[in-house]
C-alpha cells in the first residue's frame, strides 16, 4: 500500500507544480468487509487522470463523475460515505456489509500547497515520516515532521469541526546484496508483500542480467550503498553473492546499522567461517547475534524459489515479532501513565 501512496503523493506534487488543480481522496473509515484499508489514497486531476485506489470497484468511477460534474468538493473537503444501503453496496461492487468513508479534498495550485507536498515527497525519499493535518471546515492544512508512523485519526473538534491527521512514512525495504537467481525470486515475491526492493551488486555484468521490474539498482560497493540507502529500522538486508569479499563488506556495515533483519546465505560451515572473519574485523558478539546465517527458515529448501520462500518466511516472522513487541511497549507506557 505504501508504494501506491508514495506514487499518489508524488503525482499530487507534480500536478501542483504544473499549476493544475487536483483532488486527494483518503479512506478514513471502513466498516465490515473493505477492499482497501484506512489511509489508502487516490488522486485525480481535472483531465481525469487517476493514480491510486480506494476500492478496486466502482467507487472511483462514482467519485470521478461527481467531481467532473462539480457536485463534490468544489472548494472545501467533504466526506463521502459509500455502502450505507444494500443497493449502494451492490451498485459499487463493495464486499457484503462493506462501508467506506472517504475524505475528498480539493487542492488548488499555489505556493503553500506546492511547498507542503514537495516537503512530503522529500521526506519519503529520505525514508522519514511526515504528518499532514487538514481542517475540513476551513480547509486549513499544516505539515510537520515526526519520528515514527502514527495511525490515521479523524477527530471531531467541537470548535473547528472535523480534523484529519495522517502520517505518511517509508515502506519496508528489502536490500539485496547480489543479483543472482535467488535475489530475483526474492525481489519478485517481496514486491508482492509491499517491500521496496533495492539490489546492490558492484559486478556490473551481473546487474545487466537483472529482469525484475520495479526495483532500485545500484553498482555501488555494498558498505557505501547500505550507509546511503539501508540503515534504518524498516530495512532488511540479505547478502546472497557467495563471494566473501562482497558479502562480508555488506555484513560489516549492516550489523552496525539499525536494520531490523540482517542475513547471509551459505551453509552452516560457511556461516561459521563468516562469523569468525567478522570477529576479526571488529564486529562484536552482540552485533553478530543479529546475524541470521544460514539465512531463512530451515524448511529443507534447495532451489532458488524455495530458498526465497524460506528467507521471506523468516523475515516475516522477525518483522511480526518486532511489531508485536512495539505494540506491547506502547501499551505498557500507556498503562504506566
Amino acid at each position: 500500500m505504501q508504494a501506491v501512496d508514495n506514487e499518489v503523493l508524488t503525482h499530487v506534487r507534480d500536478w501542483l507544480e504544473a499549476g493544475e488543480k487536483c483532488w486527494l481522496c483518503t479512506v478514513v473509515a471502513t466498516y465490515g468487509s473493505s477492499p482497501r484499508p484506512v489511509g489508502s489514497l487516490l488522486a485525480c486531476d481535472t483531465s481525469g487522470h487517476v493514480v491510486g485506489s480506494l476500492s478496486g470497484g466502482c467507487v472511483e468511477d462514482d467519485l470521478l463523475e461527481k467531481l467532473e460534474a462539480g457536485e463534490l468538493a468544489p472548494e472545501k473537503p467533504e466526506i463521502m460515505k459509500y455502502g450505507l444501503t444494500p443497493e449502494d453496496t451492490e451498485r459499487l461492487g463493495l464486499p457484503c456489509g462493506g462501508h467506506l468513508h472517504i475524505v475528498v479534498e480539493p487542492l488548488i495550485a499555489n505556493e503553500s500547497r506546492l511547498k507542503d507536498f514537495s516537503h512530503i515527497v522529500e521526506r519519503l525519499d529520505e525514508r522519514r515520516c511526515v504528518r499532514r493535518e487538514v481542517h475540513l471546515q476551513s480547509a486549513d492544512t499544516s505539515v510537520s515532521d515526526v519520528e515514527r508512523a502514527e495511525a490515521l485519526i479523524l477527530d471531531e473538534d467541537p470548535k473547528t469541526g472535523p480534523v484529519l491527521r495522517q502520517t505518511y512514512g517509508p515502506r519496508y525495504q528489502l536490500f539485496l546484496v547480489g543479483s543472482g537467481m535467488v535475489s530475483q525470486y526474492l525481489a519478485d515475491i517481496a514486491q508482492a508483500l509491499d517491500y521496496q526492493v533495492t539490489v546492490c551488486d558492484p559486478r556490473e555484468h551481473m546487474l545487466e542480467q537483472w529482469q525484475v521490474e520495479g526495483t532500485r539498482l545500484t553498482t555501488d560497493y555494498p558498505d557505501d550503498a547500505i550507509r546511503e540507502h539501508a540503515h534504518d529500522a524498516l530495512t532488511a538486508i540479505v547478502a546472497l553473492t557467495h563471494d566473501p569479499r562482497i558479502d562480508d563488506m555488506a555484513m560489516m556495515e549492516a550489523l552496525k546499522s539499525n536494520a531490523f533483519y540482517v542475513g547471509a546465505m551459505g551453509s552452516s560451515r560457511t556461516s561459521a567461517s563468516r562469523r569468525e572473519r567478522l570477529k576479526m574485523l571488529d564486529i562484536t558478539d552482540e552485533e553478530l547475534a543479529h546475524l541470521h546465517a544460514p539465512v531463512g527458515l530451515d524448511i529443507g529448501s534447495k532451489t532458488p524459489p524455495e530458498i526465497a520462500i524460506a528467507i521471506l518466511a523468516e523475515l516475516t516472522a522477525v518483522r511480526k515479532q518486532r511489531e508485536q513487541a512495539a505494540i506491547e511497549g506502547l501499551l505498557a507506557v500507556a498503562a504506566a501513565d
